[in-house]
């Protein structure tokens, strides 16, 4: 057999990830810090006084969010001006993050993408642009905690709490200055609501963050969930793989696993965010029959990169996490400093498209005004269409002509 063609095809096809390939083992993760990021462990550690057994609690990260910048300044190297815009954002907009997504940070990088994710600055507080509640969720609630925008599926609210508060939150405006989980009461009226309208099929419980309940409150809610005939599907959104990997214990996966089919969505949004502690949270999860899917934020100077965004997929896929949505970022008011142009979207999904497994590949989705849903920002692959033969584009860029007729 003459295989000189397909070697020559072997060769093109190389080429056409050689500009990857030349920087992808640059692009720093989780992993490739790992060491670093323990010795930044060990140091908050003993700032706070904490064991190794505290470390690995997540009640005890969550008591012990840094919410002050004077504590920040301990950790991570700020300038007098910067602990001022802390000071002055977080009058405006609560901030805290727990110790272990803090020691994800490079204390010596203005531009790290977890610093930029999870320390206010002063753009936010000047900000006058954006609204606070861009997918006007406020008027798509037809019971307490609810949210609904389509047919067959809502959402459940179910608590204000996360481990850690993004600056680019869609929900900031529900955040507040303490943590409520939603009321039992206003909870039941809620899976009333879910009962009795049965083209409900699938139920995301969100929040905040769905994994701060605890697991008693969270599996009295599964139940009762599983009770109405007709949900088909439960989903928990979540950020607790990302900041908060020990939340994911035993009892949790056991008595997730109960509760069949469910499906988890997280939110990295960048390699760095993927440490063997994020990898043990997820792969805790798989391993008990839970789906994971991640949804992304198109973030300027975090990810807004084809070469970071198709690391970042191809790290999630060895963690057992399936590339969802990249989202658009929301016009949220005090986050436009994060937001960039549709075009750099959808340049980054060509450079998805044919360049990695179709598995790495999300959906590319700018949310419509007003809460009226979901819309794909789509490369356009189709050039004209004819009787009996279409034009296509190929993800090389090879302009060719397909047959598309019956016989």
């Amino acid at each position: 057999m003459d295989r000189t063609t397909a070697l020559k095809r072997a060769e093109e096809l190389k080429k056409t990830i050689a500009d990857y390939l030349a920087i992808k083992d640059t692009i720093a993760t989780g992993f490739s810090r790992w060491g670093k990021i323990r010795e930044r462990q060990e140091k908050i550690r003993e700032l706070l006084g904490a064991s190794e057994k505290d470390w690995f609690n997540w009640r005890w990260q969550i008591r012990h969010r840094i919410n002050d910048g004077e504590m920040l300044a301990r950790v991570i190297n700020l300038s007098p001006r910067e602990l001022e815009e802390i000071k002055l954002t977080g009058s405006k907009f609560r901030w805290g993050i727990v110790p272990y997504y803090l020691s994800l940070i490079d204390p010596d990088d203005e531009k790290d993408p977890v610093r930029l994710q999870s320390i206010p600055s002063a753009r936010e507080y000047y900000d006058c642009t954006g609204e606070l509640d861009p997918m006007d969720e406020e008027l798509t609630s037809p019971a307490p905690a609810i949210t609904r925008r389509y047919p067959d599926r809502l959402i459940i609210n179910v608590t204000n709490q996360c481990p850690m508060y993004c600056r680019h939150c869609q929900r900031r405006r529900n955040i507040g200055e303490v943590d409520r989980h939603t009321g039992r009461s206003d909870l039941k009226v809620a899976l009333e609501y879910v009962a009795g309208n049965p083209e409900i099929r699938d139920v995301l419980l969100t929040g905040g963050d769905a994994l701060m309940l605890s697991d008693d409150t969270l599996e009295w809610l599964l139940s009762e969930l599983d009770k109405i005939p007709h949900v088909e599907i439960k989903r928990l959104g979540t950020r607790v793989p990302v900041s908060l990997p020990y939340r994911v214990t035993r009892n949790l996966c056991r008595m997730l696993s109960k509760h069949l089919p469910l499906y988890v969505n997280t939110h990295f949004n960048h390699p760095l965010e993927i440490t063997p502690d994020a990898q043990e949270a997820c792969l805790d999860l798989a391993r008990c029959g839970i789906n994971l899917g991640n949804q992304a934020v198109l973030l300027k100077g975090i990810n807004n990169d084809p070469m970071v965004m198709r690391k970042l997929n191809q790290e999630l896929l060895r963690i057992m996490v399936r590339p969802y949505y990249i989202f658009h970022a929301k016009n949220v008011q005090g986050t436009s400093h994060f937001r960039t142009r549709v075009e750099e979207g959808i340049e980054i999904m060509e450079k998805l498209r044919g360049y990695t497994s179709g598995l790495a590949i999300p959906t590319y989705i700018v949310n419509a005004p007003h809460g009226y849903g979901k819309t794909p920002m789509l490369a356009e692959y189709l050039i004209s269409l004819g009787k009996n033969k279409v034009v296509i584009r190929t993800w090389e860029n090879r302009i060719m002509e397909y047959e598309n007729s019956e016989e």
